[in-house]
């Protein structure tokens, strides 16, 4: 039974059931954006040798994430989030991405989101001490912050210090990881919510922000993942953020890419569902 009635994801499809070896066969597209390792029992090995407070037994650990993952691709993100709660530091990429997705398309009400976002938040510090060579382990900071920052307004999250976290953590992300698209995308919204919220000097004088940068981490990240929804996405969402109505019809045609792949998993099932409205 669900608790606090998490919504169900409501596209669900017998495509995005990774049982078994269908997991690892799909794996690479799957998680071409978030350079997810294959938590296989040679990479928790590997994770228990640099930290040996998180396990001993790794086949029985990976077998356990992969369950979560399997939960998450198929669209029962409050499984993939309990699963991956479980095993602490080692499943807070799937619970904090399952959290996130979930509450950023499938929770309406504000305030439950923006408590859905400071938890992950906390979770995703715990991961960053308990695992900080992990790509993810930053990433998921600057991914959870980043949606609560954007639930409270630029503003807000400029004047407590958030969007220097949301960089911090971006930053490292892609220092471990140079080919993690989806940092590039959040680190070119970074950008653009900035430049768009203050204007471009006050942006390059006090943040170092730049509509230049914005476009360029944007782009890149269309360039990693050229099949990935989100990326289109988010590249129409920047181009509005730095240019407005100039842009509309270049946001239209990136959200038209979006709306026209066909989705690998939940996730992508939801992106493209939000495209199509902005269309609609």
């Amino acid at each position: 039974m669900a608790k606090k009635g998490w919504a169900a994801f409501p596209y669900a499809d017998k495509a995005y059931d990774y049982a078994g070896d269908k997991l690892a066969k799909s794996w690479k597209a799957l998680h071409a954006g978030d350079q997810e390792p294959f938590p296989d029992e040679k990479h928790l090995t590997k994770l228990f040798k640099a930290n040996p407070k998180l396990g001993k037994d790794a086949a029985t650990s990976a077998n356990a994430l992969q369950e979560a993952w399997r939960a998450f691709h198929r669209g029962d993100f409050e499984a993939a989030y309990e699963q991956g709660k479980a095993l602490k530091a080692l499943g807070a990429s799937v619970a904090i991405k399952a959290g996130g997705i979930h509450a950023t398309y499938l929770v309406e009400a504000e305030k439950e989101k923006l408590a859905r976002y400071e938890s992950l938040a906390t979770f995703a510090e715990e991961a960053i001490a308990a695992l900080p060579d992990e790509a993810n382990s930053h990433y998921r900071r600057a991914f959870a912050i980043g949606r609560y920052s954007q639930c409270i307004s630029i503003t807000k999250a400029l004047t407590q210090g958030l969007a220097g976290k949301v960089k911090e953590s971006l930053d490292a992300t892609l220092e471990l990881a140079p080919k993690h698209a989806e940092a590039q995308t959040a680190l070119g919204l970074y950008h653009a919510e900035i430049v768009g919220k203050v204007g471009g000097m006050l942006a390059k004088l006090t943040y170092g922000a730049s509509a230049a940068t914005a476009e360029k981490h944007l782009k890149e990240a269309t360039k990693l993942t050229a099949d990935s929804p989100i990326a289109w996405i988010e590249y129409g969402n920047g181009l509005l953020l730095l240019h407005g109505d100039k842009q509309e019809d270049a946001a239209a045609e990136a959200y038209a890419k979006a709306a026209k792949l066909k989705p690998r998993d939940a996730m992508e099932a939801l992106d493209v569902a939000w495209a199509k409205d902005q269309l609609a």
